[in-house]
């Protein structure tokens, strides 16, 4: 919301004029107007990390390419949100993601949910032109009501942020590096023997993939549901 006294930017994205407040993101601007960025490790109610850089936007005289969700407009800036350039970059970062873990979606439990196959769908990925990395990772099946399957973590970090800034249990963080990199429960303590973990599921509600799952569920039930957040980020913040 705009209150007097408010900053006020001027920029163009894609050949428009547009403004923005001094709190609001690229992608803000954006998603307000209509314009289409993908992204997968963003969510509106958590923090902006920009860490999947799908959403790199073209700065115009500089060359830059930025992540739209963390990035604010600068006045004069001129923004562009679609070109060829674009969305080779947006194909080859999700033919990755596909490369790295196993993302067969036949025989995943988010098979028809999942943000990774949509946005591969939008971008016309039909083919990944990477060698398959695939490291095998076990299975977590501790919990009495959810699982995970790192296989099929992208790594966005969604699970960790929500547990963090809106659970407040901070159960959950990266380890190690490179394709070795995990998301762990404290300190790679296997989920169901987690002594800080509320089981309240936030994590797998805002997982894109089929990495977090609840027991039990077929794959038509698997939808996720993140209508929660923004409601329970503004509570956080003492909103009503």
């Amino acid at each position: 919301m705009m209150t007097p006294g408010t900053a006020v930017k001027t920029f163009t994205m894609d050949g428009k004029p547009f403004s923005a407040t001094e709190e609001e993101t690229i992608l803000d601007v954006a998603r307000e107007n209509g314009i289409d960025i993908p992204t997968l490790c963003h969510l509106e109610g958590i923090l902006p990390t920009g860490q999947c850089r799908l959403c790199m936007v073209e700065i115009q005289g500089s060359g830059r390419l930025v992540p739209a969700c963390a990035t604010k407009p600068e006045e004069g800036m001129d923004i562009i949100t679609d070109n060829p350039r674009l969305r080779n970059y947006r194909k080859m970062i999700v033919e990755l993601l596909f490369s790295e873990r196993n993302h067969i979606c036949a025989v995943c439990v988010s098979n028809g949910h999942c943000e990774l196959q949509s946005v591969a769908q939008r971008l016309g990925v039909n083919h990944v032109r990477f060698a398959y990395l695939h490291p095998r990772f076990m299975l977590d099946g501790s919990h009495p009501k959810y699982e995970v399957d790192h296989n099929r973590c992208i790594l966005c970090g969604r699970c960790v942020r929500v547990c963090e800034e809106i659970e407040g249990a901070h159960t959950r963080d990266l380890r190690n590096r490179g394709i070795r990199t995990m998301v762990i429960t404290d300190f790679d303590t296997p989920w169901g023997e987690s002594p800080t973990c509320t089981g309240c599921g936030k994590c797998v509600h805002v997982c894109p993939t089929g990495a977090l799952a609840e027991k039990g569920k077929s794959v038509a039930e698997m939808a996720k549901r993140r209508h929660f957040l923004p409601y329970l980020a503004m509570r956080r913040r003492g909103g009503k």
